[in-house]
Formats: structure tokens, sequence, C-alpha cells
């Protein structure tokens, strides 16, 4: 097989853990991570597409970890479509709050900005410096992503697991994943609160990632 999607009945633990023992990561990557896709219809006709992560799999990934986890998003996110424009995300915005949190994320931000410098990408940033215009021209107006990010960085797993299923039930944003990373084939998992749609939509998902190989 080319691929693998499976999770409607079992956990995301229980599938991911073969996938790690058999198939194992990819060159060049340390860890396993995931991204969400959610769309959904915008006001001009066009379609809204953002890239969320990691909401699924790292319960609180170090630096290091984050810088992965954002490079790994970013190239799912292009491969969608979307041209990333990354927030590293935290409850401060450069620097307003303090905390081991705060500098986590500042820190994974320098470091993935000195790994691919040719992304756009600004942190730490609070959600509404992110996503609107008129907060990030009093809070950052010099970040070249401000008020219009499209990929998140979650520091925790808590804050992504929840901020996409607020966006999803809250927002109408379809959510598609989570699309696993890191792994050396194509290889995704369901929610178990899955209907037939979403696990239709994710086999094309999964198939198209073989292509993308």
């Amino acid at each position: 097989a080319d691929a693998l999607l499976g999770g409607a009945t079992y956990s995301t633990a229980d599938t991911v853990r073969p996938a790690l023992q058999i198939i194992k990561t990819k060159p060049g990557s340390k860890i396993v991570s995931s991204c969400f896709i959610l769309v959904r219809p915008s006001a001009t006709g066009d379609r809204e597409v953002l890239a969320m992560g990691d909401c699924a799999i790292n319960i609180k990934p170090t630096e290091d970890e984050l810088v992965e986890i954002a490079l790994e998003t970013a190239a799912t996110a292009q491969q969608f479509g979307i041209d990333p424009k990354i927030a590293f995300l935290s409850y401060s915005t450069l620097g307003s709050g303090k905390g081991e949190d705060v500098d986590r994320m500042r820190g994974a931000y320098l470091k993935a900005h000195a790994a691919a410098p040719e992304l756009a990408m600004d942190g730490e940033m609070q959600f509404d410096a992110a996503v609107s215009p008129h907060v990030a021209h009093t809070k950052c107006p010099a970040s070249p992503v401000a008020g219009h990010a499209n990929t998140f960085i979650f520091p925790d797993i808590n804050a992504g697991n929840i901020g996409y299923k607020i966006a999803q039930r809250l927002g109408s944003f379809e959510a598609y994943g989570p699309i696993l990373q890191g792994l050396n084939a194509p290889i995704n998992d369901l929610s178990r609160g899955c209907n037939a749609q979403e696990v239709y939509s994710m086999a094309i998902i999964t198939a198209g990632l073989v292509e993308c190989e």
C-alpha cells in the first residue's frame, strides 16, 4: 500500500504507534506532528483556507520541536494552496506578557526564522493580533504577518485541540485532519467522531499526499 488512513474506531495513539514502529520518521524529521486544514466559504465567493498545528500529537513541544512543527505545517499548507503566513501563538504579543511559555514561543520563532528566512512568520503573537488588521496595527504594526496570518502554530496540544474545534464548531469551518507530518509515508488519522463525508475527504487528501511524495 502507498498510504494508510485509520482511526475511525481507534484513538490517535493507537493509530500512530504502529506507524512509528514500522514506517518510522522520514530522513531529517525527529518527531511526528499533525496539521488540520480548515476551510469555509468567504464573502468574496472564494474559500478561506487555514492551517493549524500541532493539534493532535505533541502534548507540550519544546522550542526545537515547535520549529519542526512550524516548518512541516508550512509545507503542508503549501500543498493545499496556502501561501503560509505563520504566527507562533501565545497569550503575549512581542513581549507584552512574560513567562516560560512566552519565551518558548519567541525562541521557537527565532530558530524557525533562522532556519527558513524565506518564509513569512512572526511571534510570539496573540490570536487577535494574528488575524485582525486593526489589532495588528495597534499591537505590532511592523510585523510581516500580523493581521493576515493563515498558518497557526499552537504552544501545546491543549490550545491546539481546543482552537481548531472552536473554529470548526463556532466558526463554520470544515476541519480536515489530523494530517500527520514527518512520517516516511502518508499515514493519516480520523477523529472517532467522524462521519462518512469526513472519511471520504481524508481518503482523497491521503491519496493526494502520495502524489506529492
